[in-house]
């Protein structure tokens, strides 16, 4: 793999540590989409990538900056 760097992926537990909302929160915003949705791992089971989780924080920091103004 080289050099190249890896998208790290986050569970529904680390997204609601990393941005504060809940569950429900989370999955309401992906319905309207105001969230990024995740992607499938096996199963049932998803993740979201830390890349697109950390783009949607700076995009409703940048908001919240603009608004200040």
């Amino acid at each position: 793999m080289g050099n190249e760097s890896r998208e790290i992926l986050l569970r529904r537990k680390q997204v609601e540590q990393l941005t504060g909302l809940s569950r429900s929160s989370i999955y309401s915003a992906m319905q309207c989409g105001a969230f990024p949705k995740p992607i499938r791992l096996l199963g049932r089971s998803v993740a979201w990538t830390q890349s697109s989780v950390d783009q949607w924080i700076a995009a409703r920091i940048a908001a919240a900056e603009h608004d200040a103004a």
